[in-house]
């Protein structure tokens, strides 16, 4: 078993994955990683009381100063199991032929990890975040590269800020028509249906330059908070894997044991 934490822009994700799946996927604001009572200090203590066949930790950062806390919550918890940063050096199970490797965020080195443990390749990851990250794996040289596009939130934050009279939308992914009858409903589609079209676009652009290089027709996988809105909105169709990148960050800890 084994602690796996995805340190996000907005929002951290982590679970305990065994035997190649998260048992279970919780989420905290990143801003509050290192807070005593709500952030990882708390949960670590239950964790281990919980699991005490815990071998250690295994995390990925896209925002460094939040990657120090973490480190900083580690020592101050005294835990005791070895502790694994995922970084462009370390092995993924797929060859990086990344120009600028260092330039990779390290959760779309874990979804390129977890894409080869779900499914082999080629594969793609679609990565419904704060950004829409796609992460493209291919047989003949593995991870790639990708595509970073706005996410869902920044779109509907982007609106509320930059207008004097639109509101900021809640979380709801309900669509009930594609004629609004309200600002809300006009703003919702807008935004939800407007990001199905765009992640579509982007989509339909990889695969037709895949196939003209000859790579065989790759398995599309979604994570991520709003990754649920791609379940219907896609063609070809679309595999939604919730703890994928957990999973990518056990299978590279198994790649690269703790010494």
């Amino acid at each position: 078993m084994l602690l796996c934490i995805d340190i996000g822009n907005t929002h951290t994700h982590y679970g305990v994955v065994a035997h190649g799946q998260a048992l279970f996927l919780r989420e905290l604001p990143t801003r509050a990683i290192d807070h005593p009572s709500d952030g990882f200090r708390p949960i670590l203590d239950g964790l281990e009381a919980e699991y005490p066949g815990l071998e250690g930790a295994a995390f990925c950062s896209v925002v460094p100063a939040a990657a120090k806390l973490l480190d900083r919550v580690f020592e101050l918890q005294k835990f005791r199991r070895p502790v694994f940063q995922l970084t462009p050096e370390k092995k993924l199970g797929v060859p990086l032929s990344y120009p600028k490797p260092w330039e990779i965020g390290q959760d779309r080195l874990a979804n390129a990890a977890g894409a080869q443990v779900f499914c082999g390749t080629p594969a793609i990851v679609i990565d419904m975040g704060t950004a829409v990250t796609f992460d493209i794996v291919t047989r003949s040289h593995g991870y790639e590269g990708g595509i970073i596009a706005p996410g869902l939130d920044v779109m509907r934050r982007y609106l509320h800020e930059q207008t004097a009279l639109l509101p900021l939308l809640d979380d709801s992914l309900e669509v009930p028509g594609v004629i609004g009858q309200s600002t809300v409903e006009a703003m919702r589609i807008g935004t939800v249906i407007g990001m199905g079209g765009m992640i579509q676009a982007l989509l339909t652009a990889v695969l037709d330059e895949l196939a003209g290089r000859g790579e065989p027709l790759p398995r599309v996988l979604a994570t991520g908070g709003t990754a649920s809105l791609l379940k219907r909105a896609l063609q070809p169709p679309v595999t939604i894997v919730p703890d994928l990148t957990l999973r990518g960050l056990a299978a590279a800890w198994r790649l690269n044991p703790p010494v």
